[in-house]
């Protein structure tokens, strides 16, 4: 049998008490962009790499407010969202060529969200082929790139953006 080793998720899948902190007020809070991957910090809301990604360059934009729905949200932070997700979107085409994206939000933990006080839209490059059979069979996603890497990548892109 072949083993494949994922150190960095263990600490994800071995915390018993995830939805007792909010990893998105944690990050906004300690200010330490590079060592939690903060791609830029706008007027209204924040850009990060997901730490578990599904691809490459999978990363994620939430309110700088602690809000649950997009509902309770001011038009402004709103309206500055969608204009960081269109640079995310720019940023990403330019480092990595996708062929396309899954780009959305998963409100409440019944829709599917890990983190479910404060809601968050995922931006997920995609190209043909992108699961393989590791994914299929083993239930495991293989990334090729490290956190790092892609954050080297992709925050100088970010930081022109104009908030």
């Amino acid at each position: 049998m072949d083993i494949l080793y994922a150190p960095w998720r263990y600490e994800y899948v071995s915390t018993s008490d995830k939805g007792h902190e909010c990893v998105f007020c944690r990050i906004i809070e300690q200010q330490d962009d590079r060592a939690n991957f903060v791609l830029k910090r706008a007027r209204h809301n924040i850009a990060v790499l997901n730490r578990y990604p599904y691809n490459p360059g999978h990363l994620m934009i939430a309110p700088l407010r602690h809000l649950d729905d997009p509902a309770k949200a001011s038009p402004e932070e709103l309206s500055e969202m969608a204009a960081l997700l269109n640079a995310s979107t720019a940023a990403l085409r330019e480092q990595y060529s996708p062929q396309g994206f899954n780009i959305g939000m998963n409100i409440g933990r019944v829709a599917g969200a890990g983190v479910e006080h404060h809601y968050h839209v995922h931006i997920v490059p995609r190209w043909g082929g992108d699961t393989s059979f590791v994914t299929i069979t083993g239930e495991v996603r293989v990334v090729p790139e490290g956190l790092e890497s892609t954050w080297k990548r992709l925050e100088p892109l970010l930081s022109e953006f104009i908030c």
